[in-house]
């Protein structure tokens, strides 16, 4: 088993501090304009949001930590750190590429779309058969993890089509998909070497 860096804990834990931070900060900024359970995240970090600042600095945050577990998470398969690491270039550019105030943007919903597929497919990309692999890395967790995220996601893409409660939706989704990449470090670290294993 190829060893996992123990700096891809900060990496993978400063991820959903920093999100959950970021919009529970930028929202206090925009006052009671602001509805988290029916406007999305996006809409803190919109030009001219009382917040843009804190959400944007938080979506650019998030984007790096990702790109750094995806780095050190040398356990995984090669193609989920690839996708761990496209949701983290994913974060990137839509902190680049914000909505507008009012209205819709078709670039930053597209970027977003990307970045919500990848992030819940990289855990099944990732996984590992082996009958040693650390328990974030077997199949049915990996499994149970992407599929938990497709139907945040789908719940996600319901509300927003003006059933009310989208931000929390959102919420959700996002939160499962910075948190898994920690449940994944944390296993991978605290599961045993192959080389230290008794003969």
């Amino acid at each position: 088993m190829r060893s996992v860096p123990r700096w891809a804990l900060f990496s993978s834990g400063s991820a959903p501090v920093l999100l959950v931070g970021g919009w529970m900060i930028a929202a206090q900024l925009e006052g009671p304009a602001y509805d988290p359970v029916r406007q999305t995240i996006s809409v803190l970090a919109a030009y001219g949001a009382a917040g843009f600042w804190v959400m944007t600095g938080a979506f650019l945050a998030l984007g790096l930590c990702h790109l750094l577990t995806a780095w050190g998470l040398r356990a995984a398969a090669f193609a989920g750190r690839v996708a761990l690491a496209g949701g983290g270039v994913a974060a990137l550019v839509v902190a680049l590429l914000p909505a507008p105030s009012s209205g819709g943007s078709l670039r930053h919903g597209a970027v977003a779309v990307i970045g919500f597929a990848l992030l819940a497919l990289w855990p099944v990309l990732a996984a590992d058969r082996g009958r040693s692999a650390p328990w974030g890395l077997r199949p049915v967790p990996a499994l149970a993890a992407t599929t938990a995220m497709a139907l945040g996601a789908g719940w996600f893409l319901i509300e927003l089509n003006g059933h009310g409660a989208a931000g929390v939706a959102e919420r959700l989704v996002t939160c499962m998909q910075s948190l898994w990449p920690l449940v994944v470090v944390v296993s991978c670290v605290w599961h045993p070497d192959d080389d230290e294993s008794p003969a």
